[in-house]
Formats: C-alpha cells, sequence, structure tokens
C-alpha cells in the first residue's frame, strides 16, 4: 500500500513540453497496477484539466490526478456502454475545443486494442493536437504476474495478441493456423465468449488439447486470479471457474514455466504488518521512492 498526497507535484526533468490548452494526450494507463504507471503518463495527470477513462483505470490511478481535475467516466463493458466509441469522440473535441488540457486514459496500451487509433484519426479530422503515450499493455503485466514469460528460448519464439472480440456482429475469422503452431505464444484479449470457437479452431488446425492454458482475471490488481488448464478443457475451467471479464486467454508451452517461476518469485505486495503508519510512508520516501 503507497499512500498518495497532492501536496507536492513531482518533477522528474523528463524532456517534453508541458500538456497545453485545447490538447488531447492519448495515455496508457497500464493493465491495472498503479505502480506500472509511466512516469510520463503521472505528469499528464499532474496536469490535466480533464479526465477522460476507461472502465479498467483503477481508483488508486485517478487519485494521482489534480483533485479539481473533472473526471469523465467513459468505460465500456460487453453490450454496456457508459458512451458510445462515437460519443466519447465528440467529449474529446468538445472538451478540447473549450481550451481544456485533456488526459484520455486507457487502460493498458491505447494502441493495443484500445481504440486509441481510431479517437486519434478523429481528431485530426476535427483539427485537435494530440500527443500520444504508451502503456503496459494487459499481456505483459498478467503474464508476468502470473509467473510466466511470453517469449522463451526454448518454448516460444513468437507471441501474438488477438482480439477474442470482434466489431458488431461479425465472425472471429483468423488466420488459425498460423495460431495454432508449435513454439508460438497466442494471447486473447476479450476472448471469454468465444472460448469454445477459439479452442475448436486451435485444435481444428493441428494444436493439441494438452496445450498449456492460463486463464488471468483482473491482473496486476489485489483481485487478480489465474488458473492453469490445457486447451482441451479450456471452456469446461472457464464455467467451472466462473471467471469473468477483463480475463486473459494465454495458449502456448511457455505457459508451463509458472509451475516453476511463480513459486520462486519473490512476492511484490508487502503484508499488513510491513505497512507501517500511511502518513509516515507519504512524507518519507524510502530510497528510490518518490513522495507524491
Amino acid at each position: 500500500m503507497t499512500a498518495f498526497r497532492h501536496t507536492q507535484t513531482c518533477h522528474f526533468g523528463l524532456d517534453e513540453a508541458p500538456l497545453a490548452p485545447g490538447e488531447v494526450a492519448i495515455a496508457g494507463a497500464g493493465p491495472g497496477d498503479p505502480g506500472l504507471l509511466t512516469l510520463r503518463t503521472l505528469l499528464l495527470l499532474q496536469q490535466a484539466d480533464c479526465l477522460v477513462f476507461d472502465r479498467l483505470v483503477s481508483a488508486e490511478i485517478l487519485a494521482m490526478a489534480r483533485p479539481e481535475a473533472r473526471r469523465y467516466y467513459v468505460g465500456k463493458a460487453s453490450r454496456c456502454h457508459a458512451l458510445t466509441q462515437e460519443e466519447t469522440n465528440a467529449l474529446l473535441v468538445r472538451l478540447a475545443g473549450e481550451g481544456k488540457r485533456v488526459l484520455r486514459l486507457k487502460g493498458g496500451d491505447p494502441y493495443i486494442f484500445g481504440r486509441g487509433g481510431e479517437e486519434a484519426e478523429y481528431l485530426i479530422a476535427h483539427g485537435i493536437g494530440f500527443r500520444v503515450v504508451p502503456g503496459i499493455t494487459s499481456a505483459s503485466g498478467c503474464a508476468c504476474y502470473a509467473g510466466f514469460p511470453l517469449t522463451h528460448r526454448d518454448h516460444a519464439q513468437s507471441v501474438t495478441f488477438v482480439t477474442g472480440h470482434c466489431k458488431g456482429d461479425q465472425d472471429l475469422a483468423l488466420n488459425w493456423a498460423a495460431l495454432a503452431v508449435p513454439h508460438h505464444t497466442t494471447v486473447f484479449y476479450m476472448g471469454l465468449a468465444n472460448a469454445g470457437l477459439i479452442r475448436r479452431e486451435l485444435q481444428r488446425h493441428g494444436m493439441p488439447a494438452e496445450t498449456p492454458v492460463a486463464l488471468v482475471e483482473r491482473g496486476t490488481t489485489p483481485e487478480q486470479r489465474h488458473v492453469l488448464a490445457t486447451l482441451g478443457d479450456l471452456v469446461e475451467v472457464i464455467e467451472r471457474e466462473n471467471f469473468k471479464p477483463p480475463t486473459l486467454i494465454v495458449v502456448g508451452e511457455v505457459v508451463s514455466l509458472a509451475e516453476t517461476l511463480a513459486p520462486a518469485m519473490t512476492r511484490l505486495a508487502r503484508e499488513p504488518d510491513d505497512l507501517g503508519d500511511p502518513q509516515e510512508i507519504a512524507s518519507t520516501p524510502a530510497p528510490g521512492r518518490v513522495a507524491l
């Protein structure tokens, strides 16, 4: 646990112009753990007049923003959108047109299944200046926190990020033959609803039923849970364990390394007895920690 205060602004000496009035910054907030936020996005949080944020941006990250910054929730879940994408685009243009410094915060990385490219195109079409700041994508963060790498010289020489959910009611038409090869890792974002199709098509194109699979729900957050399964029992495990979005499905031999690496990893979270007084933590940074 880290206590955050708004009495001091951090200065990291990054070579970046301040966020200008009427400008939009499209930034990745990472997969959930506030410790994975980039310094560049943190600086933007301290400058923005308005935050336009998605469902997967954590409360801890939002708490790092200026207290007076206005907050606009535009989160999306399956068939449940606070605003449509078109409405979100229009909101960004309206706020920028009012001279606000706008931070568009997205979970993970804005250019990896985050619709950041669509929003950037819309801003260009309406003459709005913008910048883009990458974030740690969910695939990388969730794999690390679940205890396995995405690539490994002995197990996976390539990795593919795939959307498991298509626009509208379109079919999930993928190059299944290219995904069902050995020594390869495939990460399916938003794939729970299509788990049966994923299993069927990968097996139909030659992937063995015994291929290791990891399911990682709410990765890098305190609510993270993950289960190791096989391709053959993927659907049954999802139903039995009642996995809910956001859950990544990771398929490949490298997943099996979690059985060796995860138990040996040093724990990230401190026990309650180690935390001390929150005010003391906030006011007396340990070496290498920046007080906010």
